[in-house]
């Protein structure tokens, strides 16, 4: 029975050193540390042509992203900019494995809008409420938190906090000048109808609408009773190293005023402007705490709990959790990559994917949006 227990011992003590990821996590302001392909029997070429595929595929909208924003939205009805905008560079990005830069191209300190990358830090900003005991769980209406009108009546009154995160919540009203039923409205048919239609169940339906999650960022900056930008730097950017040069935008008449102090609601995208403005390295850091499951080096800062439930599928669209892109068999699945990645998206080809099955972070910045899934089959096929 002696020797039985030892060789259990030891076989756990194995399986536990096996079953650590040994992951690099870059210090801040300090040189990134790379590692050449072949280290972890990457196929270099193969690799290098994943990067030339970058560069040869540019975003085809405008580099001055004012014009690209008001083309790409041109049938919405009073669209408009509302908040900053900033001419963006070229493509760029940065491939980690297990932490370590194994491809990297472009700017990468270059700080560029990334549209609604931004829902998936507003979405980490609701994960960190729920750890801090702020929202007891995102099954509880939002009418119980926020009492100003905001979730009044019949239909927004049923609305929880899972609906917001989830855009299944078809929450009806106006917000900073924008009005639900003009964002993304459907391509045929009367605007009228679309105006006055009979509103879906929340929970039932998906619609992409940065109105409801402007009204997810505003109701959160209440629950926090602080502007959200503060609540990221002092939760997460600080204690991940992350450059002092991102910002987080708001409209320019987006104000609201919590215990005498008024304060900016951000946006979760740049739709009409705001949002997140970021360099390609500061993503990656992001990307690389919930490859890790929230964890940085020996602190856990946003919890496994969460990262779980922020990448479950929704009811409505298999493809989309908390404001999260998953790669799950359905409309958006990438044939014969594993449906374990997940990923945040931004208009012109903005993102961080996360590969759990190969201990990868993925970042690109104005890749032709419609070449993701072949980019990152490219990727998939030179690391076999």
């Amino acid at each position: 029975m002696k020797y039985s227990s030892l060789i259990l011992f030891y076989l756990f003590s194995l399986n536990t050193l096996f079953a650590q990821k040994d992951y690099y996590f870059p210090e801040r302001n300090k040189v990134w540390e790379i590692k050449a392909p072949a280290t972890f029997k990457i196929d270099e070429n193969k690799l290098q042509r994943v990067l030339d595929f970058a560069l040869e595929n540019e975003y085809s909208g405008s580099r001055d992203l004012r014009i690209a924003i008001l083309k790409g939205f041109e049938r919405e009805p009073f669209h408009e900019i509302l908040g900053p905008t900033k001419k963006r560079g070229g493509p760029a990005g940065m491939i980690l494995k297990n932490g370590y830069i194994i491809a990297q191209w472009g700017d990468t300190k270059r700080v560029d809008m990334t549209f609604s990358v931004t829902k998936s830090f507003l979405s980490t900003m609701a994960g960190l409420a729920v750890d801090h005991g702020l929202i007891a769980q995102t099954s509880d209406k939002a009418a119980n938190y926020i009492w100003d009108g905001t979730f009044d009546g019949e239909h927004n009154g049923k609305i929880t906090w899972a609906h917001l995160l989830q855009q299944n919540s078809d929450w009806s009203g106006e917000l900073w000048g924008g009005k639900d039923w003009a964002d993304r409205p459907p391509r045929e048919g009367d605007l009228d109808d679309w105006k006055f239609r009979k509103l879906n169940e929340p929970g039932t339906i998906m619609e992409y609408n940065d109105v409801r999650v402007n009204v997810l960022a505003y109701a959160l900056t209440h629950v926090w009773r602080k502007p959200l930008p503060m609540v990221l730097k002092e939760n997460l950017m600080d204690k991940i190293g992350a450059s002092t040069t991102w910002r987080w935008h708001g409209y320019y008449d987006a104000w609201t005023e919590i215990d005498g102090v008024r304060m900016k609601s951000v946006t979760g995208g740049g739709h009409s402007g705001a949002g997140m403005f970021i360099s390609t390295e500061d993503m990656a850091r992001f990307g690389l705490l919930f490859l890790n499951k929230g964890k940085w080096e020996d602190q856990q800062l946003i919890s496994q709990d969460w990262i779980k439930k922020a990448i479950e599928s929704s009811k409505p669209n298999v493809n989309y959790g908390f404001m999260w892109w998953l790669n799950k068999k359905g409309d958006r699945h990438w044939e014969g990559l594993s449906e374990d990645i997940y990923f945040a998206a931004g208009f012109g080809g903005n993102y961080i994917v996360i590969d759990n099955e190969n201990d990868l972070v993925v970042v690109t910045r104005w890749l032709e949006p419609s070449k993701l899934g072949e980019f990152m089959t490219m990727l998939n096929t030179a690391l076999k």
